[in-house]
């Protein structure tokens, strides 16, 4: 690490990476000859037609993703994802949803106002610790879609096997694993991420719908920018977008291209994980909080014997300087999340600083 910079674990905003922060710190003052900062620039201009442009066209190439199926970027983040989703694809009024967590239970929340909403597996049996079986779900005929959020970024889950449909439209939150493996976006309807915690800065969600979902029939209680097709029929410039977090995410699809792409990225990924796992699995006072099958790569919670310990572990650890390691405050215990651009070298920072403390609690 450079700079004097940290080991950030935060869920998000997150770590980018730096030779990404290298690249858009020499472009700050002045980007590519145009004599100011992508933040002062028009969002119509040619040069920022361009950065969008490339930022989509890397983006396709990252995730192979098919002619007919649109990319958009659109401000607000997940919470907004939340009303969209149902917005725009409840047709019939019926959304089906799976609750694996806490954003699960948010976007369920948040669909109740707009139709039915029927839970078809739920894992709150055992404080979201599992991916429930979704090999047979109970889907009503007429449902719009079914709803999963892909990873859980609080409670440290992830799916490694996408549910059964039973040919309904499947929609997915991959805000805190997106760009961390490949991922074959046909057996998607619409994949959404929050690009804060895997990709770039906050403010933004970057989604992929296939063009037949673009509708013009919406509700009239549907504001015009929380329609899809808005975004898709002027290339997310329908207004002035967040114009600094589709640059750093180009950036960043361009970064991940250039180091192999998600096949590469997945493999370093998976190295890591390993390390950290491998630790917790042979640890005496730390221990990991999701079933084995069903961890996370991104997020990884776990706990010490007491509530009071947590606290103390947290405090030892920013002191030694590894942040954000204290665990969402609806589930405590301790977190850390270990995105694409966290470097290996961090975990194994991390974990000799764990094996450490623990030892000396004997």
């Amino acid at each position: 690490m450079k700079y004097g910079r940290t080991y950030n674990f935060s869920a998000g905003p997150a770590m980018m990476p730096e030779e990404v922060l290298e690249e858009i710190a020499a472009e700050m003052m002045n980007y590519r000859g145009s004599g100011m900062c992508v933040m002062e620039m028009s969002h119509r201009s040619k040069a920022f037609e361009q950065i969008r442009d490339a930022a989509e066209a890397n983006l396709r190439k990252l995730m192979n993703i098919p002619a007919n199926y649109r990319v958009l970027f659109v401000q607000g983040g997940g919470t907004v994802q939340f009303a969209m989703v149902p917005m725009n694809l409840m047709k019939n009024g019926v959304g089906c949803y799976v609750e694996t967590g806490a954003w699960s239970k948010k976007a369920i929340a948040e669909a109740k106002k707009y139709g039915e909403v029927r839970v078809v597996a739920s894992s709150a049996d055992r404080n979201f610790s599992y991916i429930p079986d979704c090999s047979d779900l109970d889907i009503p005929e007429r449902a719009d879609y079914v709803y999963i959020c892909e990873n859980e970024t609080i409670n440290g889950t992830t799916y490694h096997k996408l549910p059964n449909t039973k040919g309904h439209l499947l929609v997915a939150d991959q805000s805190s694993m997106f760009l961390s493996r490949p991922c074959n976006v046909a057996d998607y309807a619409l994949i959404w991420a929050g690009v804060q915690k895997n990709v770039g800065p906050a403010g933004m969600a970057v989604v992929i719908i296939r063009e037949d979902l673009l509708r013009e029939d919406l509700p009239q209680f549907v504001p015009t920018y929380l329609n899809y097709k808005t975004h898709a029929d002027s290339d997310s410039l329908y207004n002035t977008p967040n114009c600094w977090a589709i640059y750093c995410c180009g950036k960043v699809f361009e970064y991940l291209l250039a180091h192999g792409g998600l096949e590469a990225q997945a493999a370093r990924n998976a190295e890591k994980a390993a390390v950290f796992y491998d630790f917790l699995d042979n640890s005496r006072f730390f221990t990991g909080a999701v079933r084995r099958e069903d961890r996370s790569f991104m997020n990884v919670p776990f706990v010490t014997p007491s509530k009071e310990q947590d606290a103390a572990v947290v405090s030892a650890a920013t002191a030694a300087g590894f942040d954000n390691l204290k665990g969402h405050k609806s589930v405590g215990g301790l977190r850390a999340s270990i995105y694409n651009a966290m470097p290996k070298e961090g975990v194994e920072a991390l974990v000799d600083f764990l094996k450490k403390y623990e030892a000396a609690q004997n």
